[in-house]
């Protein structure tokens, strides 16, 4: 079945869906994120046919969230590592794993602990904002209109809706 590619529409979640929007992808992601980085042990791990493995593998490495790294000369054999853009990622798979706890977890407690090391505790993800620390909710954010906004596909309703909220925006405290 081929998708509608979401690449050209102006909205970040959208794109960011056009590469994750499988959960193929964001598994493979989260077992590199966690260390299991070659093909076979993914394979394994994952239990899905090598030809879709490769795929989702491919195109990762193509959009620079994993490189290849040889691990073995003789057989040549390489691991997937993520880059700066992949482990960036890692906060998005955290708060989808809280979401997950909360809403879909076993009676006996979430599949899986986030242990921040810094600290020592065990902890529950929390997105914040940059400036004042609170967490962020859909009750107390407004999306603005971005440099990058327009109507379109995938925005047609959507971006008129945001644009509308400049004129009755408060100033942004500084």
């Amino acid at each position: 079945m081929t998708r509608t590619p979401l690449s050209g529409v102006a909205c970040s979640i959208a794109r960011a869906t056009d590469l994750f929007g499988d959960a193929w992808t964001a598994l493979i992601m989260r077992d590199v994120l966690v260390g299991i980085q070659r093909f076979d042990e993914l394979a394994q791990d994952l239990g899905l046919s090598r030809k879709v493995l490769a795929a989702r593998l491919a195109r990762l490495v193509e959009e620079g969230v994993l490189t290849r790294e040889q691990y073995q000369t003789s057989p040549p054999r390489e691991e997937y590592v993520a880059t700066e853009k992949g482990r960036e990622l890692y906060p998005v798979l955290l708060a989808l794993m809280a979401w997950g706890d909360k809403w879909y977890a076993a009676p006996v407690g979430p599949p899986a602990l986030v242990r921040h090391d810094t600290c020592g505790h065990v902890t529950t993800p929390v997105m914040a904002c940059g400036a004042c620390r609170e967490p962020l909710t859909v009750a107390d954010t407004t999306q603005l209109p971005g440099p990058g906004g327009r109507v379109g596909p995938g925005t047609r309703l959507l971006g008129p809706l945001i644009a509308e909220r400049t004129e009755r925006s408060p100033a942004p405290r500084t």
